[in-house]
This record gives C-alpha cells, sequence and structure tokens, in this order.
C-alpha cells in the first residue's frame, strides 16, 4: 500500500520553523530509536504537522520556549505526512495514547514521561501551551 507524502516544497517552511529552534530532524525510525537512546536522561520529540494548530498553537508555543530557553537541549522532529515512517515510530512508542498529530513528547529512559496531544494543544492560548510544556518539561526530568 503506497502511502501519499506531502511534498517536501510544501512543507519545507514548516520544518524550517522547528529546526531553526534547534530540534534535530529525525526521518527515519532508526533515527528516532538511536534519538531516544542517547538522550535517556530526557529528550522531547515532536511530531510537527501541516495542520492549523500546529501553525497557529504548537510551533509558536515552542518559539516562546526557544526565546526562554526553556526547551531542552535534546529536541527532534518528526514531520507527520512525510517522515510516515518515523513518525510511525513515535506513536508505537507513546502507544497506547493514539496517534496525534501534532503532538510533543517527553521521553525519559526511553519511556514516555509526559505528552501534549492534538486535543491538549488545538483551541488553546498559545502561551497556555507553553506553560503546560514547560511545566511537563520539568515534571519529566525530575525537577518539579
Amino acid at each position: 500500500m503506497s502511502t501519499m507524502r506531502y511534498p517536501e516544497m510544501m512543507i519545507a517552511p514548516y520544518r524550517q520553523q522547528v529546526t531553526r529552534l534547534g530540534a534535530q530532524e529525525l526521518r527515519t525510525p532508526e533515527q528516532v530509536d538511536s534519538f531516544v537512546q542517547q538522550h535517556a536522561d530526557g529528550a522531547l520529540v515532536v511530531i510537527n504537522s501541516i495542520c492549523g494548530c500546529a501553525g497557529g498553537t504548537m510551533r509558536p508555543a515552542l518559539e516562546i520556549l526557544h526565546d526562554e530557553d526553556g526547551l531542552p537541549q535534546a529536541f527532534g522532529v518528526v514531520f507527520a505526512g512525510a517522515d510516515i515512517e518515523a513518525t510511525d515510530r513515535v506513536r508505537e512508542l507513546h502507544a497506547p495514547v493514539p496517534p496525534s498529530s501534532p503532538a510533543m513528547v517527553y521521553f525519559r529512559d526511553g519511556k514516555v514521561a509526559f505528552i501534549m496531544e492534538r486535543k491538549d494543544i488545538q483551541g488553546r492560548a498559545v502561551e497556555e501551551v507553553a506553560a503546560t510544556l514547560k511545566e511537563g518539561i520539568a515534571a519529566g526530568q525530575g525537577s518539579v
């Protein structure tokens, strides 16, 4: 079965909006596994998306945390609809939480320490999403 991917020229600006904040692109399942394993002390993996709540809320929330130096050093990103196998791998790692895009997942010791699904992002103020993510990362790091 062939899965249609978004054309790269269509999503490139949305990729760049996150990578310019320091996110490492994870385009294969192997890169996802390696990233999560290498950063067992804590890693944020974002499932980026072309949808409005990613552009209107999630990415701006990440920008707020970046400006506050609130993003972890281990910060990775996959793009739903483009990095299909890598996105599927992140979703396998955060099961039993159902697939969601966008989503922001903080892993510690290879397990989900905190997750924000689409339902936690969509319809909320950017500042509220940024604050919730910051608190979730801190809790996942054991800093709270």
